[in-house]
């Protein structure tokens, strides 16, 4: 019997942050990561919260990955991501108000994350809890060390600040003495020099998300590690599903084209099978088919012609006899 090789937690913790940081080496979640990021103090709030998530759904669809079906997996992974992210919007509303309102619609729009749902599919649902739990914890702080990174960047070179917004967050639990973050305008004016806006607006975004990935690229290209590409639908861990929805697609298009070409080959051999030149037997078919044409035009226009029947019910007969009647008397 082979022995089981004990799993190395320390690895699993650790792999999120550079070797598989989900945002700038599996380049998953941008969409949250370039909304959030316009300040150091929103994306550390949606790290955060994006964590507690991932923790709690990898937890939860490791215990029950033997039975949850084949078939009805992903549905499955969504109802039990949104059930946490619900209860996470909760808590922010009652909690952290301000930050709530700061994010938006982005908080709830964790149920879709792609790194959520792409770590339940790709580690989780085969894996045991405890693996399954300091997967989602590593993965969390690579995600929310990205997000800090870019708000940072965005926050200093578009506004000037530095964890601007500090005290909605922390405020109302931790005596901070009146400090608001970090505020760089009048020194920059000092200068002569003031924040660029464009770095706050998503095109800053993505030079700032570009920028990152290849620094990251070339760190990880230190340690040995291969940069990360764009690959397609193969990176993504529903790649499988996806494949198996767009084949029967496809099985179902050659089906219908092979159909037609049959329908066309069929009608192709009937006009080679007619003579060209026609014979006197098939001008024959072509007067009788004339004839029996008009034959049945005939009948039915003289069908059209004739006046149809009239029906009169006994009782109103009797009503034009006594008016008749009356009528005759009359006169």
């Amino acid at each position: 019997m082979a022995e089981k090789t004990k799993p190395n937690y320390g690895k699993e913790l650790t792999k999120g942050f550079l070797k598989e940081n989900p945002v700038l080496r599996l380049v998953l979640g941008t969409c949250p990561t370039l909304a959030t990021s316009t300040s150091v103090v929103n994306g550390i709030g949606m790290g955060i919260a994006a964590t507690i998530v991932l923790i709690c759904s990898n937890i939860a669809i490791s215990a029950m990955r033997k039975i949850i079906p084949e078939k009805a997996r992903i549905p499955a992974y969504i109802v039990i991501i949104a059930s946490f992210v619900t209860v996470v919007q909760m808590l922010v509303k009652a909690f952290v108000p301000a930050l709530d309102a700061s994010l938006g619609v982005f908080l709830p729009l964790i149920v879709v994350n792609c790194i959520i749902l792409g770590r339940a599919e790709a580690y989780a649902s085969k894996n045991p809890v405890l693996l399954s739990a300091i997967d989602g914890l590593g993965m969390g702080i690579g995600f929310t060390a990205a997000l800090f990174c870019m708000g940072a960047v965005r926050e200093l070179l578009g506004a000037g600040t530095f964890l601007s917004g500090i005290d909605t967050m922390l405020g109302a639990y931790i005596d901070l003495n009146g400090f608001t973050g970090f505020d760089f305008t009048d020194e920059l004016g000092s200068i002569g020099l003031a924040p660029m806006t464009l770095f706050i607006l998503p095109a800053g975004g993505f030079f700032v998300f570009g920028m990152l990935m290849a620094l990251a690229n070339k760190l990880a290209e230190k340690k040995g590690l291969q940069s990360a590409t764009l690959n397609g639908c193969k990176g993504c861990p529903h790649a499988s599903f996806c494949a198996e929805f767009s084949e029967g697609k496809e099985n179902a298009s050659q089906c219908s084209k092979e159909e037609a070409e049959k329908e066309e080959q069929v009608k192709t051999e009937e006009k080679e099978e007619a003579p060209v030149n026609e014979s006197g037997e098939a001008k024959k078919d072509k007067k009788k088919r004339t004839e029996a044409d008009k034959k049945d035009n005939g009948k039915k226009e003289s069908i059209d012609e004739e006046p149809l029947p009239e029906v009169i019910p006994e009782f109103l007969k009797k009503d034009i006899e006594n008016n008749k009647n009356k009528e005759e008397s009359e006169e």
